[in-house]
């Protein structure tokens, strides 16, 4: 017997497993279920419904509008966009095409890359293969079956696949029309639940398995979702997004650039940009002052023993960059140096230049580091994926007693942080890589178990992302969520017993003997590139009062009224307010109409009535909006009620 659930509103139905499909039994059952329905789950595994279930085996129906609904079908779409590619363009070779975060891509070998007329004819005939019926016919084989079947295609990416596998893998194949995939699935039934709510998206260049060395793909992006409506609806939010990148944003308010002409990977900082991050690195610093933090600086290169000492060469050395520094008569090539791509080693050297006590004990050291890390440039996009910047670093050692308490602390932060930009957030708990990883057993599950202890005491809901963790040590990963809905990785809380045994950490316990520290590693903005590219997308550039770089405008009718705008500029700059005059001889409308481009929050128009009544008319950045005229002193007490209502700004009022 099996068991089947249709839906979590009726009771299951007891079957005979008799060798009918999934399929076969869901007709019989409740065919207009078929509608929703794209999968099955046994257990953990997603099923296709063409499969055939075992005796004992209780099923539950995989809705297409479900997490795994949306992979199964997006996978799917995949296979189909891969079939009318290669319709299209015999010569391409195909790789690989997964369902990814609220899409799918396949990557293609082709000599020339993909235009834009290129997707609308690939979707075109996506439309038309739809529209015929396409089916997912599913088959196992033997490995050497696949080899000679690939291989006699010519699709040397499917053999090498395959070729890399275990040798007792199973294999399976997946084919639609005359395309056939080495997949292990699962598939929709067929290709007619994509009708009307699939999009391709965009072209990308992307290396054969991410690595440089390799050949240059080409990557079609697209998505797929369970109706035409929520298809719209995301359309819709990506039009959104476009107008909101940050690098579309970036120019438009001349905060920042990267030019090739300075290196791919590397931001400048325009003034305005540059005032907008020293706003928030001030504002970071006095955070942690507040919270009992010691501000600390190292170097931007230490030498290579220590990053081996670490770990960081062994497991790290890809990502970073390395120089050798000559002595000073040339005789030799002198000492390997390497550019710091954390900031850790240098926070333990401090630690370790005297003796500690655990009276001392915990160290909170925080430091604004510059790190340099070496990223793919297929992976560059602006300020979120950069080869240089800052991150909001800290290390806390202290006793194992004292852990617990430390990453609460931290996860009050966080939280604290969080609330004042207006972001909502989730949390991951990332484990021990498979592949590369420092430390014994005994202290990964020391170091998991502590986060797991933390988050549950302080009933914080979280999924587990297995293999994820940095080399050293097990995470916690905040995720933030952003005006859009889309997710972002800031912070991050790392447990480490191993970094304080490798530099030999100690200090002395109540009982005059020497005990070994535990160290956390964390930040809680992350980068402050990537932060600032998020917070540039998230408010649309209409920064708060608080972080604006320019605060207020003020902006004359006709030059007669200079004098008075200069001195109710003074008065402003006087109180710490950021303000910029524009005493230009435009006309007023078109003064306004840039300061509302410019994003700046608060307009004040100055004309006879203010002259002669020495006022300000505090105009508000959105259309139309103003406040009733006040006294200069009014209004800057004003900015100061808002300033102290977010981020405890001075007040004199």
């Amino acid at each position: 017997m099996l068991t089947l659930h249709l839906s979590d509103k009726s009771s299951p139905v007891e079957l005979e497993a008799d060798g009918r499909s999934l399929l076969d039994l869901i007709l019989e059952q409740d065919k207009p279920r078929l509608k929703e329905v794209v999968a099955a789950r046994v257990g953990d595994e997603i099923l296709d419904l063409k499969s055939v279930p075992a005796d004992g085996d209780e099923i539950f129906l995989v809705e297409k509008d479900s997490d795994a609904g949306l992979e199964v079908l997006r996978h799917s779409a995949a296979h189909v966009m891969a079939e009318a590619v290669q319709e299209l363009f015999p010569e391409a070779k195909v790789t690989i095409g997964p369902a990814i975060k609220d899409g799918f891509y396949y990557d293609f070998d082709i000599e020339s890359p993909f235009t834009s007329e290129d997707l609308r004819a690939i979707e075109k005939r996506m439309k038309a293969n739809i529209k015929k019926g396409r089916r997912f016919v599913r088959r196992e084989v033997e490995r050497q079956e696949a080899i000679d079947l690939f291989a006699g295609m010519g699709e040397k990416y499917k053999v090498e696949l395959i070729e890399d596998l275990p040798e007792d893998e199973k294999l399976s194949l997946y084919q639609s029309g005359e395309f056939v995939d080495l997949c292990r699935g699962p598939h929709l039934p067929d290709a007619s639940y994509l009708k009307g709510s699939f999009k391709l998206l965009s072209v990308a260049g992307a290396y054969w398995r991410g690595s440089e060395k390799n050949q240059m793909l080409q990557r079609i992006y697209g998505t797929a979702f369970a109706d035409k409506e929520a298809l719209t609806a995301y359309l819709t939010l990506l039009e959104e997004a476009k107008k909101r990148d940050h690098r579309k944003l970036g120019k438009a308010l001349d905060l920042f650039s990267i030019q090739d002409e300075a290196g791919a990977g590397f931001v400048i900082w325009h003034p305005k940009g540059a005032l907008l991050r020293t706003i928030l690195e001030d504002f970071e610093r006095r955070q942690h002052l507040k919270r009992g933090y010691d501000i600390v600086m190292g170097p931007q290169m230490l030498k290579a023993e220590l990053w081996k000492r670490s770990g960081h060469f062994e497991n790290y050395r890809e990502n970073m960059y390395f120089t050798r520094i000559k002595d000073d008569d040339g005789a030799s090539d002198g000492q390997e140096y390497g550019i710091k791509p954390m900031n850790c080693l240098a926070h333990m050297l401090i630690y370790n230049s005297r003796l500690r006590s655990y009276r001392d004990l915990p160290l909170r050291y925080f430091e604004l580091g510059t790190v340099h890390r070496h990223e793919p440039s297929g992976v560059l996009h602006g300020l979120m994926r950069v080869r240089c910047f800052t991150q909001d670093d800290a290390h806390i050692i202290c006793t194992p007693e004292q852990l617990q308490d430390e990453i609460t602390r931290i996860l009050e932060f966080v939280a604290d942080i969080m609330q004042l930009f207006g972001f909502s957030y989730s949390m991951e708990l990332s484990t021990r890589p498979e592949e590369k990883s420092i430390g014994s057993d005994r202290d990964w599950e020391r170091a998991t178990e502590a986060l797991i202890q933390a988050l549950e005491e302080n009933h914080l809901d979280y999924e587990v992302n297995a293999g994820d963790g940095a080399f050293y040590g097990p995470k916690i990963d905040v995720k933030l969520k952003d005006a859009l809905g889309r997710e972002w990785q800031c912070a991050t809380i790392q447990c480490d017993f191993t970094l304080p045994e490798r530099f030999d950490l100690n200090y002395v316990g109540a009982d005059g003997e020497k005990h070994r520290p535990v160290m956390l590693h964390r930040v809680i903005l992350g980068s402050i590139e990537r932060f600032i590219g998020i917070l540039i997308e998230h408010y649309a550039g209409a920064f708060p009062l608080w972080l604006a770089p320019e605060q207020v405008r003020v902006l004359t009718v006709t030059e007669a009224h200079n004098d008075y705008a200069e001195r109710v500029a003074a008065a402003l700059k006087n109180a710490d307010i950021r303000v910029a005059t524009d005493l230009r001889n435009e006309k007023l409308g078109k003064k306004i109409r840039e300061s509302q481009l410019d994003k700046i929050p608060y307009m004040l128009v100055i004309g006879d009535q203010e002259v002669a009544s020495e006022t300000v008319a505090p105009r508000l950045r959105k259309q139309g909006e103003t406040l009733v005229s006040m006294s200069v002193d009014h209004f800057i007490c004003h900015l100061q009620d808002e300033l102290q209502d977010t981020v405890g700004g001075s007040h004199s009022c």
